[in-house]
Order: structure tokens, then sequence, then C-alpha cells
């Protein structure tokens, strides 16, 4: 049968019919099917006209006589109903409209009332009672700006606005996701007045299920729907948990949209543009699991082990932001602890970005002394060392939450002794994706933020989770040739086993080490070691990393070797080509000071080197930018510095990020080239969870031989097809 394998058939009718069945918890409300012609009708098109550009004349995006019911009904004292339905209407047809509209969904608009000449809080949208909203899905969309016309495959409507859009693809169709994403990715573009109130979207081909949200269209941040746990869609059916349904059921249901609408999409500044997000589904499990103990006055600690690359700092910011608008309760206090200045500003942007007025920024002890002496409510951003000398007892109110980003190294020692006993009656939650277990300079992370589970921690996101979802890509990793390997002997008498002996939690800790290290660092900056691997480099870097339209790294031991490398490179590579990127002190030397830059050079630098077709292309580092830099562009990593364990992980996790150029080509995997010999050592070098990290964490001469194999024991059946005579026809 022909038309079996339509996108319609084989899709699109599937997931309407399966929207009907979702529900409300109570059984009474579920997703209401509206027909192409009814949905016209609704949103009031010109039914005497034949074309269709002529029928949407003077229309609606909105099945306006529901959205103006539910005004009237949500909203007594708003006069006017259709003065909102046209604000809406208005709204930029861009980011900053999209974000514009959701601050209505989200009831964070007010109206004027001039009867009672006072403002009153707008709602759209009834979160609290969920059965008082209509939830109604309808198909083929269609919009017309007079330049352009788009039929969307199937939209989700609350309260006659359409909130979320489904493009649907046939199974039989090569790349239907890709050809699904484009189709939105037109929308945007030609008719972007239909995704203004839009908030989410999904593509499908009955196989694959991936969603995101409007105005992001990076692929990157489009993610596979694992749909729930088996336990939470019924008893028994854990062999549906891959199939459309199970996705469509999972994904649809009522609460989760809403919940999604009002919690779970954030808007940031990234490089001065707006970016839209939405949380993935660890990140909200996360969240849901961080409010839920923070509101159990039996338990005081989680945490949270979400591997490099997860996206914790936003699941932080969402956090944060629910806990302080928790209803019912008393206003609290949220104090997020960040390891690193440059992440101060940035996470008082975001949460700005959120609508949220109650933040103070703690950049001095007397600041955030006097905040939790005068029992100050909001949200305080501060970092670990501004609790130095604080006194016991300063705040013994219960509804205090700390949530602690890069734990491992934060709260240890007496920094975490001060904090901890200044809000003695605090929750906290500690954030890391490298916990520390066994030390010798601490109690280690689990003991510290996961007393409180039999497991150790709250909530656990892995590397092996990550990949699989396609939030990270694989690592492989490379040695190089043997005489530009520190020997082994000295590697490990003088890095390995003092690391392992006192530990090393963070870059700090760890540069004291080096610093001990005097053979292996006058090794690794010998002029002539230098100027081989830069030659190295530069070979390997225009053959393997260039042509595939992606950046790298070198990361040299110290600032020193950073100046050594740059002249190094420079002879051959155009100078363009890369910059040294490290923090300046006022007595450097000549030499180091030629690379000192200002705040806004190195802004520039990073803005730039996350774009493809600017320069540099390389970036050469010792510590900064080795946490918390975020470059999807970024592929290669030259390690030329001893690290192992957390320093180690977080470093090359620079390298994991997914990214896709303008043609579709995906980065399969990033690959760190190591001079040093760590990773001859693998088990040695990350020693946590070393069974997780060697799953996915592999030397690329395995892929390498396993190819060769593979091609070795397949390569007589397809050689046999082409003996004798062979036509191109068969």
């Amino acid at each position: 049968m022909s038309q079996s394998f339509t996108e319609h058939k084989t899709v699109q009718q599937r997931i309407l019919e399966y929207a009907q069945d979702i529900g409300l918890p109570n059984g009474k409300v579920n997703w209401q099917y509206i027909s192409q012609s009814k949905a016209e009708e609704l949103r009031h098109f010109d039914t005497s006209a034949s074309l269709p550009q002529e029928r949407i004349k003077n229309s609606s995006l909105f099945f306006k006589d529901i959205l103006t019911q539910k005004l009237i009904e949500f909203n007594p004292k708003l006069l006017n109903p259709s003065d909102i339905i046209s604000q809406l209407s208005l709204l930029r047809f861009d980011i900053q409209g999209n974000k514009d509209f959701l601050e209505y969904l989200r009831g964070e608009k007010n109206f004027f009332n001039q009867d009672d000449n006072r403002e009153y809080n707008l709602t759209l949208i009834d979160y609290e009672n969920p059965s008082n909203n209509i939830y109604q899905v309808s198909e083929e969309y269609y919009y017309n700006n007079g330049r352009y016309g788009n039929r969307e495959d199937v939209v989700f409507l609350i309260n006659g606005i359409p909130v979320v859009v489904v493009e649907c693809k046939s199974a039989t169709k090569d790349e239907a996701l890709a050809i699904g994403i484009d189709q939105i990715r037109r929308y945007h573009k030609e008719t972007p007045e239909m995704i203004v109130p839009q908030q989410i979207f999904s593509v499908t081909e009955a196989l694959g299920f991936s969603y995101g949200v409007t105005w992001n269209l990076n692929r990157k941040d489009l993610f596979n729907w694992r749909g729930l746990p088996a336990e939470d869609f019924g008893e028994g059916r854990e062999d549906e948990i891959g199939n459309l349904e199970f996705k469509i059921k999972t994904f649809f249901q009522p609460e989760k949209i809403l919940s999604y609408i009002k919690n779970y999409i954030l808007f940031a500044e990234k490089n001065e543009e707006l970016n839209k997000y939405i949380l993935r589904q660890h990140q909200v499990k996360a969240v849901e699991k961080i409010v839920t103990r923070s509101i159990d006055e039996t338990k005081k600690r989680g945490l949270i082990w979400h591997t490099q690359g997860s996206g914790k700092t936003y699941t932080m910011i969402k956090a944060a932001e629910i806990l302080f608008k928790l209803k019912d309760t008393d206003k609290p206090t949220i104090i997020l602890l960040i390891d690193r200045n440059e992440l101060e500003d940035q996470m008082i942007k975001n949460l700005i970005s959120l609508g949220l007025k109650n933040i103070e920024h703690a950049d001095r002890i007397v600041k955030l002394r006097d905040l939790l002496k005068q029992d100050y409510r909001g949200i305080i951003i501060s970092m670990i060392h501004k609790f130095n000398e604080m006194p016991a007892n300063v705040n013994l109110r219960k509804n205090i939450y700390v949530l602690v980003d890069e734990a491992h190294r934060t709260t240890s020692g007496d920094l975490g002794n001060y904090l901890m006993a200044a809000i003695p009656n605090a929750t906290y939650m500690g954030f890391t994706g490298t916990p520390i277990d066994k030390t010798v300079y601490g109690r280690g992370t689990f003991k510290t933020f996961g007393i409180d589970d039999p497991q150790g921690y709250l909530d656990k996101y892995s590397i092996s989770d990550s990949i699989e979802d396609g939030t990270t890509v694989p690592l492989y990793y490379s040695l190089a040739p043997n005489d530009l390997l520190v020997p082994e002997e000295t590697l490990e008498k003088e890095f390995l086993g003092l690391a392992e002996a006192e530990g090393i939690s963070d870059i700090d800790e760890l540069n004291k080490i080096l610093e001990r290290a005097v053979v292996t660092k006058n090794f690794l900056k010998g002029k002539r070691r230098v100027n081989k691997i830069a030659k190295f480099i530069s070979e390997h870097y225009k053959t393997y990393v260039e042509n595939l339209g992606y950046k790298a790294f070198v990361v040299a031991v110290d600032r020193e070797a950073c100046a050594l490398y740059k002249h190094a490179l420079d002879k051959y590579l155009p100078p363009e080509y890369s910059e040294v990127v490290y923090t300046g002190n006022y007595n450097d030397s000549e030499e180091l000071k030629k690379y000192h830059i200002s705040k806004e050079d190195e802004k520039r630098i990073r803005k730039s080197f996350c774009k493809p077709d600017q320069y540099p292309k390389i970036l050469i580092v010792t510590e900064k930018l080795l946490t918390g830099f975020d470059a999807p562009i970024l592929y290669a990593m030259y390690l030329d510095k001893p690290m192992r364990d957390h320093t180690l992980l977080q470093a090359i996790a620079r390298v994991n990020r997914p990214y896709e150029d303008d043609s579709g080509k995906k980065k399969p995997f990033g690959f760190v080239l190591d001079f040093i010999g760590i990773f001859d050592k693998l088990e040695k070098a990350l020693a946590f969870d070393s069974d997780d990290v060697k799953s996915v964490v592999k030397d690329i001469a395995l892929l390498k031989t396993l190819f060769k194999n593979m091609m070795e024991k397949e390569a007589p059946k397809y050689l046999s097809l082409i003996k004798g005579t062979y036509d191109d026809k068969d």
C-alpha cells in the first residue's frame, strides 16, 4: 500500500492518536484533537476565500475565542482581553520576542486596571490547577506573512496558544531528523512570526524522537528523549520504552509540558548574544531531587555527581530559582558558591535574565558576613574564600540553601569548616563531575555531601550516560613519539607518585607539585624539544584538524612554556594562528609580559576562537580556560603538562563538546595527543570511577586495530561479489 509509508500515516497520524490518550492524572483532561478545518475556523480564517494566502488574511495565530475565554476566567480584573491578544501579536519576530512571550506564559507580566488605578498580575496558564487549562493538538498549522507560507505538521496548544511544534518525517527517509530540523530552521527564517509563541520543538521519524527549544537550532542543543523510567509508565511495560508511543506519551504529558514551560527553559547571554536553552532530562531530574531534598528537614546534604560538560551551571541556576520562588514557605537565602572569579559575572547575568531581582554579589568578606548577619532573603553569589575566619553561628536559620560548584575541592580544609560552622543549619548541595574519596587532606566529597544517601550521592549522570545521550562525544587519545615523551622513571618519581600520595583536587595543588618536579620541568621546557613538538603540532594540526574545520589547545606546563611554544609555533604557522592566554603578573619577565592581554582582548579571543571562520585556531594555555571554557569547535588537545584525576578529566573535557558545522558534519569525538605519557598509565591518571572512565576514554590505536581487523574479516564477503561478471544494475 503506497500511502502506508507517508509522513502522515507512519508518524503524524500516530502522534495525533497517541496524544489524545494522554491526560492529567485525574483522567478528566486530555489533549483534544482539533482538525485542520476546525483550527482554521478557531483562528478566524476567511472561509469564503479559496487560496490559502487569501484565507489567512486577518486571521490569528491563536484560537482567539478560547484565549479570550481563558483571559477573562483567569483575570477577573482584566477589562479588555483583546488588548492583551494585540500585545502578544505585536511582539518582535525574534528571540527577544520569544523571551517576552515566555514571560507572558509564566505569569511574569502585569496589566493595568483603570477603574482600580492599579496593576494586576496577568495569567495565561494556570499552573497550580492544571485541569483549568484547555489542551489541544492540531495539524497542518498554516501561516503566511505575505512573503512566505509555511505549514507545521503538528502543533500543541494550551488555552489557544501554540506552544510546541512537531515536525514529522517518514521513517524510510535517509537523514530524516536532519531534514526535519531544516524544516524548523526554514520556519524561523521565512515565517518567524509563527515561532514567536512556540517554545519547544520536536522532530521525529517514528524511530528517534528529538527535542529542543525554538530559536536555538544548534544540533548540540537538540536532545534525544529517553522517555521515563519504566516504573513511571506502568508495570510490565519495559519493552515499550524504545517505541514512538512510549516517547510521545511520556514527553507530552500535560503536566510535563507545563513544567518545562514554567521552569526549565532559560535565556542567557553568551558572547554578548541572547541564547535560549532547555534543561535536559538529567538536569530536570537533578533539580527536582534538589528541591525535594531541600524541603526535607530530616536531611541536609546532597551530592550531584554529573560529568563534565553535562550542564551543571544551568542545573544550579534553575534549582536556585525554583527554591527562591517556592510558595507556602518563608523566603529563603540561597548561596551560590562559585570557584572562579570569571564565573561570578556570568552567573549574575544569567540570574537577572530569569527575572530574579533579589540578587547580591558578595565580593568582599565583610559584605558576605553582613548579609548573613542581617538575615538577607534572596540569592547570594560568592566564593568559598569569603568564608575565611567567618565566626560560628552567624545565621542559625534552617531555610538557607548552599549550592556549591566544583564541590570536590571548594569545601576541603579549613574553608569548608568555616562555611559549615557559620550557617550550621543550612542545607548543602555539592556539584561536581569528579568527586574525591579516601583522601589524606580532607573528608572527601562523598563524606561531606553524600552522608544522607546510601550510595554517597543524590543523583549521578556518568560519562557513559552523557555519550549515550549525545550531550558529549567520546574521547580518544594517542601517545606522541617516544623521543618526545617524559622518561617513565622521571614521570613516576617526580609526579605520579607524589600526586598519588598527596592528592590533587585542583589546578593550584597540581602546580605546587610541578614546582618541585625540577627534572621534569626542565625536560619539558628544553628548547630543542619544544621546537620539535611545535613542528610536530603544526604538521598534525594542518593535516588532521584544520582540514576538518576544528580548532585546538596546546597545554603547556607553565607560563614560561606557553611563551616558548608561541615563539616556536610561529616558525611553522602564521602568527595569527595561535594566541597565548594566561594571567599576567606585574613582576613578570619581559618575555612573559609580551603575552599579557587585557580582559577585553581575552574576551575577544575567546569569542573569535569559537567561530570557524576567525582566528585564532590554536590557543596556548597552562591553567586558564582548562575549566569552564565551552568551545564546541575545540577538537584536539596537545597535552604537554603532567596531570591526573580531576584536573586531567576537567582539562580533556574541553574537547568533548558536541559540534556540528553549517554543512551538517558532526564532530565524531574529541582527541588528545599526549606528549607526557600520562595516558600510558590511564588507571593511575584517572583513578576515580576508573571503570567508567576506561570505557569512554580510549586509545585511538585500538580503534585503528579494530577497524583493520573488521576489514580483514569482512573483506572476503564483499570481494566475492565482484568475482566473475558484474552488472551495475543488479
